[in-house]
């Protein structure tokens, strides 16, 4: 039995650093480091979870391949479920390469594979029985599933009286960024997209705004990852940016997934969404202090403690 489900797209990561420039066609560049790495916003945000003390349950599709495999290993090495992850001999495993500069930041390259493919059929809804929550994790990167699939996902899992969220990530392709999103938005009590989708979504580059127009569609909590400045959180009630803890950046990869899991695992708690939202950027600062999108998470009460430390 799962406290949560985490539904979505999983990634094959392999990750260059340090990459400050793109060589000329024909022409070598070196670099010091490569690693590979299990990636995806739903595989990100439920391993972030375990490591810190939920128990999860990952569902999406792979491809019948060696990245594949590793996905489906670096999960159970997790102490993640992930027996309701779809295998498909017809679609290659979703990959990206991520080249980390110097600084932290990031580009990247990447092929949509089996993420693009998967749909509500690929979903067992027993995957759904006796959990808390249900989070929806990388909408604009599965085409098939994102718009009214997912609305319908979301109605199920609250028809079995489970919360639920829903997470994004950016994809420059998409034409109608609201369309995907509006049927969803009834269903969530928590929506937290990233500035850059929410920007994207809204029309305005104006966090206060951002949240007015998303929470006039959205019953439950609104939320805008903003990166170093924190977050920006809009309830019935409250309305404000929640600060970013200041560390040192070593990879940015994964920080707003693991502060989705720092979130929700404040959820699950009980907690009210400012203490949530605070415990979100403490786990993102513990991601960004390593390479990967989870390798740096720390369990809960080292969490608490770093935020007791900082203030």
């Amino acid at each position: 039995m799962a406290d949560v489900v985490s539904v979505g797209i999983l990634v094959a990561d392999a990750m260059g650093k340090p990459i400050d420039r793109i060589p000329d066609e024909d022409r070598l560049a070196l670099f010091d480091r490569m690693e590979l790495h299990i990636g995806g916003c739903a595989a990100n945000t439920g391993i972030a979870l375990k490591k810190l003390g939920a128990d999860v349950r990952v569902v999406g599709k792979v491809g019948q391949d060696g990245f594949g495999d590793f996905i489906l290993n670096e999960l159970e090495k997790a102490g993640v479920d992930a027996s309701y992850v779809v295998r498909d001999p017809e679609v290659s495993t979703s990959f990206t390469f991520a080249m980390i500069t110097s600084t932290g930041h990031r580009r990247f390259l990447h092929t949509l594979g089996a993420n693009g493919t998967f749909c509500l059929d690929d979903i067992d809804l027993a995957a759904l029985d006796g959990a808390r929550l249900l989070h929806v994790a990388g909408t604009f990167l599965m085409p098939t599933f994102d718009g009214e699939q997912t609305a319908e996902l979301l109605r199920i899992a609250k028809s079995k009286g489970m919360a639920t969220s829903m997470d994004t990530a950016f994809n420059d392709q998409v034409e109608d960024w609201m369309g995907k999103v509006s049927p969803c938005l009834p269903h969530l009590d928590y929506f937290l997209p990233s500035f850059e989708e929410a920007e994207r979504i809204t029309g305005t580059s104006d966090p206060e705004e951002m949240g007015r127009v998303l929470k006039d569609m959205c019953p439950g909590v609104v939320g805008i990852k903003l990166g170093p400045e924190g977050f920006w959180l809009k309830t019935e009630d409250f309305e404000g940016r929640i600060p970013a803890y200041e560390v040192e950046v070593v990879d940015t990869s994964g920080a707003g997934d693991c502060f989705v899991a720092g979130f929700l695992r404040g959820v699950l708690e009980g907690w009210a969404p400012q203490r949530c939202a605070r415990l979100g950027n403490a786990v993102a600062a513990f991601c960004i202090q390593a390479i990967g999108c989870t390798t740096g998470v720390r369990p809960l009460g080292d969490v608490l403690k770093f935020m007791e430390e900082n203030g």
